[in-house]
């Protein structure tokens, strides 16, 4: 206790007394208990006053502004209506928020010499101004403080006298199954322009008028009132590749969004049909951030099934496709393809099982069920033997890929 009161006089000599009772008590947590700084300040002062010789009795009291804060906790009744009002304008829809602020460097500086000349970190000013303004906010606007993902972030900054919203985003999960061929499954910027808008993209700034993410995202957009989308798909498939059966896991990504109260169902009735015969949706619900990342990390760890229509240049009986049930682990090198945007290296990946169906002396079906990950079209062809085995090398004969379906993605 003596070296409590010892390091409480070094304090009252630096601030001349002019320090208020939440900067004086902070200092001391958690040596001093209590309830709040608050009371941790009263505590000392009184403790201090109880010590002092008459002739020094006012040595201790209040007489101006706090060294510290400037009595910025004085203040904060009037700074929580600033922040209030700021949010009612906003009219952004939210049930969750976290506080956050900036001071002044000159608070930050002369807390730091406090801690420095006692030898306490004590607790940091903006945490105790975060916490009050946090409890404060939650009584009055009947809303919760999460720290994690909280939908809303507010940040009061005390330099400027400002108050800044920040709207973090919303994530809805769902499949989609993509029913047309020649559609992306995300936006692709114009090559030419990169995005701009020329002549080759008649000004639209893209490769393709529309992709799946667009077909999805403009009808979310509209009813969030969302600033931006950003769509996260479980893989993808190729352009004039199919996605059929119960369609490919993705997240979309609503930035800002002002409104977050939604009815899933009559939202994913309002995407099928706006994308009616091109693209839709299901099992739509909300979800935390996290499965952003899940969604991308799990491309690779799915079992997919493909339908694929081979073409082969010659002719070929049943009993010639017998040998394609011998396909099982592929040594796979990066497909000449996309070999500008992948790592070139060689991946090992299995076929789980196979059926082909002939259809005639120069077509047949394959179906392929196979770890994620294995391009089916070079699994066919070959690929200019980076692919091996393939369809192509165990036939003896060239074999293409003339048509192709993902049927089935497990996650």
């Amino acid at each position: 206790m003596q070296n409590i009161q010892d390091q409480a006089l070094k304090i009252m000599n630096i601030t001349q007394g002019n320090i208020c009772n939440r900067c004086l008590g902070r200092n001391f947590y958690p040596q001093v208990s209590g309830n709040d700084n608050e009371e941790r300040g009263i505590y000392i002062r009184k403790m201090l006053a109880s010590t002092q010789v008459s002739e020094k009795e006012n040595l201790y009291e209040k007489n101006d502004t706090c060294h510290v804060c400037g009595d910025i906790f004085l203040d904060l009744e009037d700074t929580l209506k600033n922040i209030i009002n700021e949010i009612d304008k906003s009219k952004i829809e939210f049930s969750t928020f976290l506080v956050g602020c900036r001071l002044p460097n000159e608070i930050l500086e002369k807390e730091e010499i406090l801690h420095d000349t006692i030898g306490f970190e004590g607790e940091n000013i903006k945490k105790e101004i975060n916490r009050e303004l946090g409890k404060e906010l939650s009584l009055q606007l009947d809303k919760e403080v999460e720290f994690d993902n909280p939908n809303l972030v507010v940040m009061m900054d005390f330099s400027q006298d400002k108050v800044e919203l920040q709207i973090n985003p919303l994530f809805l999960e769902g499949r989609y199954r993509k029913l047309i061929r020649g559609i992306p499954q995300t936006r692709w910027p114009c090559r030419n322009c990169k995005g701009k808008g020329c002549k080759r993209c008649d000004f639209t700034g893209k490769m393709y008028p529309e992709s799946v993410e667009e077909l999805i995202a403009e009808r979310v957009l509209f009813a969030t009132q969302g600033n931006e989308s950003k769509f996260h798909g479980a893989g993808r498939e190729d352009i004039d590749v199919r996605m059929l059966g119960r369609g490919r896991p993705f997240v979309l990504e609503i930035k800002e969004p002002k409104v977050r109260s939604l009815d899933l169902e009559e939202l994913s009735d309002e995407i099928n049909n706006y994308g009616r015969g091109k693209v839709e949706i299901l099992d739509l619900k909300s979800v935390g951030k996290e499965r952003r990342s899940g969604i991308k990390s799990s491309s690779t760890e799915t079992c997919k099934t493909y339908l694929a229509l081979v073409e082969v240049d010659g002719k070929v009986s049943e009993e010639d496709l017998n040998i394609l049930n011998s396909l099982k682990l592929i040594k796979q090198r990066t497909p000449i393809r996309v070999s500008h945007r992948r790592a070139d290296k060689v991946r090992s990946r299995e076929v789980k099982e196979i059926e082909v169906k002939l259809l005639d002396s120069n077509h047949f079906e394959l179906i392929v069920n196979c770890e994620g990950g294995l391009y089916i079209k070079e699994l066919i062809s070959g690929d200019e033997e980076r692919t091996q085995p393939s369809v192509t090398s165990l036939l003896g004969i060239a074999a293409k890929c003339s048509q192709l379906d993902v049927l089935e993605v497990n996650i």
